[in-house]
């Protein structure tokens, strides 16, 4: 069967989609990754055929060049700006829905100004493509709803793909049911309009498949599901080495004297150190408070982090990117911002884990983690030294800790493997199908 994979356009997300795409290659199926122009080599590094769809700059590469030519005073405003809706995303499973003003709030402020500028300048191209190639199956990531509205056009069978918990589909149920209690005239949905506007160009009506896929494909554990609907396939999270080559340094091939614990922050990294969820500052003294507790303590920063933090104590080793699928296996605990990679990583080598972040999904990411005993979080204005010491501490001794980072590994791999989910996949499009797709 061909298969058009559109993920969200952010580097990220490309990357999260390589092992199902291989997977799909090597079951003997046509794949195409439909990206915008600036993520073409991420696409084509890994093996992987590229389409261009869209203008020149994904709204990551605008956004950085935007934070780069705009004032700290206006920066300020906007974090600021953003930390009020922080709390309006802490959708943990324990708490009541959110109210009609706030939810509203979430999807017109954020989720659909970020819909519309990932979304609108690729789907007519993205729509021209699918109507050209005809795929059986779209895979679309969390966002990238311009996939869903190709789908639908050509009749394709569709399925949204998460790269994390599901914060999306948590804030459109409680939308849905804020929304049904509003009096009949009142009961607007921008996210619905914009779509069926999209949808309409192409004759296809609303539903909201548009949204949430006819199904969707989930690379995490029961535990980080809280939600998942029945049409929801599971599948192993397998990480995909996208710092470039896998080189194994030398120190890693020998087991560690002492427990070692990583502390990366990822592509947030990559950023410069104005972008570290922690100031090098504060890192500095994470270090220093880990002094004397018989740790190894690896810290991955680039060039510019690692030259600004200067020396470092003798407990700590100071390198660049690792692949993390090489040096966590060895580490008894991990520090991270809860990224995609790190997480997913962690959960799968059975490390307790120590978040610190402040992404959209961070409340509940972390309520997820802490309920699965496996770790604990914080927000970067709690990570002081001595905090961070005392929760690595609890993670390294805590026996309770480490079965429960056992146990989610083992559900981890008792999923489905990206080549057993291909499977799955071909029989629903076979079902879906009432007739083969036009050629």
């Amino acid at each position: 069967m061909r298969v058009l994979i559109v993920p969200f356009p952010w580097k990220t997300h490309v990357f999260n989609v390589v092992p199902t795409a291989w997977a799909l290659r090597t079951a003997g199926h046509e794949v195409r990754v439909a990206v915008w122009p600036d993520l073409l080599e991420a696409v084509t590094s890994a093996g992987l055929t590229a389409v261009e769809v869209g203008p020149g700059e994904t709204p990551q590469v605008r956004l950085e060049r935007d934070r780069r030519q705009t004032s700290q005073r206006a920066a300020a405003a906007r974090g600021s700006a953003r930390q009020d809706l922080g709390p309006l995303f802490d959708i943990r499973p324990d708490r009541p829905r959110l109210g009609w003003e706030q939810v509203r709030r979430v999807v017109d402020d954020l989720v659909l100004p970020q819909a519309r500028r990932s979304n609108d300048p690729m789907t007519e191209d993205l729509v021209a493509l699918a109507r050209a190639w005809r795929p059986d199956l779209v895979l679309w990531g969390a966002k990238a709803f311009a996939g869903a509205v190709a789908a639908e056009a050509v009749g394709a069978v569709h399925a949204r793909v998460l790269y994390s918990v599901d914060v999306y589909a948590r804030i459109r149920a409680d939308f849905l049911h804020a929304r049904a209690r509003r009096p009949p005239g009142r009961r607007v949905d921008g996210l619905r309009d914009w779509l069926e506007g999209w949808a309409g160009r192409y004759g296809v009506p609303f539903s909201e498949t548009l949204v949430e896929g006819q199904f969707t494909v989930a690379p995490l554990p029961g535990a980080f599901r809280p939600d998942a609907r029945p049409d929801t396939l599971p599948v192993q999270f397998v990480p995909y080495n996208y710092n470039g080559p896998a080189a194994v340094p030398g120190w890693l091939t020998r087991t560690p004297d002492v427990p070692r614990v990583l502390m990366t922050f990822g592509d947030a990294a990559d950023e410069g150190p104005a972008r570290l969820p922690l100031p090098v500052g504060r890192i500095r003294e994470v270090l220093e408070a880990m002094a004397g507790t018989g740790r190894e303590l690896v810290l991955a920063l680039p060039p510019d982090a690692r030259r600004e933090l200067g020396e470092v104590p003798a407990h700590t080793r100071l390198v660049g990117p690792v692949p993390l699928e090489e040096v966590l296996p060895t580490c008894s605990a991990v520090v991270h911002h809860g990224g995609t990679w790190s997480f997913g990583c962690a959960l799968r080598h059975g490390v307790p884990q120590l978040l610190i972040g402040r992404a959209f999904d961070a409340p509940l990411k972390f309520a997820c983690l802490r309920a699965s005993g496996a770790g604990e979080a914080m927000t970067p204005a709690e990570a002081d030294g001595p905090r961070v010491r005392v929760v690595l501490e609890r993670l390294l001794h805590d026996p309770a800790v480490r079965a429960s980072a056992r146990r989610l590994r083992e559900e981890m791999l008792a999923l489905p493997t990206p080549n057993e989910l291909v499977r799955t996949l071909e029989e629903l499009v076979t079902a879906r199908r009432t007739a083969p797709a036009p050629r």
